[in-house]
């Protein structure tokens, strides 16, 4: 089984980039706050809670399966299992936004397998504002070692944005290091596509970060899909196609 000693929360503030390439572009980089932390634990700052309501919080129901449905750690070890990889040492980790006084939407959250410092395997949890979740798992062979060097490539079939096609690959790369998080996804399609990054730096959850995070970038994840909805109008002045949501995939990762 994973490892059960009980470690405290960390706050990652960090920004993250998209950049779209192709005929029409368009890029920006937005301050974000993430939390990594182990979910088996339910230590914490009083500002955070895991599966029950406060200034923020994680809940089990919003990761592991369909949004609202999840299962939380059980789901990501269960899928991990499944591919052959074995628990035994392993910690497995949650890098996510956590909600705002309840409220949640997260584009992409990160199941982590650490083995001690390496890192064994990512399950890229990937939500749309369709409602739609889909993940893609992230191993080199025999499940050595992701580096920062390392590129794992995934074919994308889950529409997130109504302004790209379902068509295409995602290449990831992982920098999970003791004092920075750095991830790179670039989906590639043809001349087209999205290079997106985290950047942020790790530190100890405390409530005065969560009181700081709340008051510079305030409604938490009300925040992402307000700034989400102004990318995709401008998206739309500058002529990109609009997409119809075609019917989400049937398998939960791939």
């Amino acid at each position: 089984m994973s490892a059960s000693t009980d470690i405290w929360p960390e706050h990652v503030a960090g920004y993250t980039t998209h950049a779209r390439r192709g005929s029409i572009r368009n890029s920006f980089r937005y301050s974000v706050d993430y939390v990594l932390l182990d979910p088996k634990s339910a230590d914490g700052p009083r500002l955070f809670s895991r599966n029950r309501w406060n200034l923020a919080s994680v809940q089990d129901r919003s990761h592991g399966g369909a949004p609202g449905q999840g299962r939380g750690v059980v789901w990501a070890e269960e899928i991990l299992t499944q591919a052959g990889l074995p628990l035994s040492g392993l910690r497995v980790m949650l890098l996510t936004q956590p909600s705002f006084l309840g409220y949640i939407f997260n584009p992409v959250s990160f199941w982590l397998a650490m083995d001690g410092t390496a890192l064994r395997a990512v399950i890229a949890e990937v939500s749309n504002t369709f409602g739609d979740r889909h993940s893609y798992l992230c191993a080199l062979p025999d499940f050595a070692p992701i580096t920062a060097k390392s590129c794992l490539t995934a074919q994308k079939i889950m529409h997130v944005s109504p302004f790209q096609e379902v068509a295409g690959a995602y290449r990831f790369t992982f920098d999970i290091g003791e004092d920075r998080i750095a991830i790179r996804i670039a989906h590639e399609n043809g001349s087209e596509g999205v290079i997106a990054t985290l950047i942020g730096d790790r530190h100890p959850l405390s409530n005065s970060r969560l009181i700081t995070a709340a008051l510079r970038r305030p409604l938490g994840a009300m925040r992402t899909i307000a700034l989400i909805h102004w990318q995709a109008l401008k998206l739309k002045l500058k002529g990109a196609r609009y997409r119809r949501r075609p019917l989400p995939p049937e398998q939960e990762v791939s």
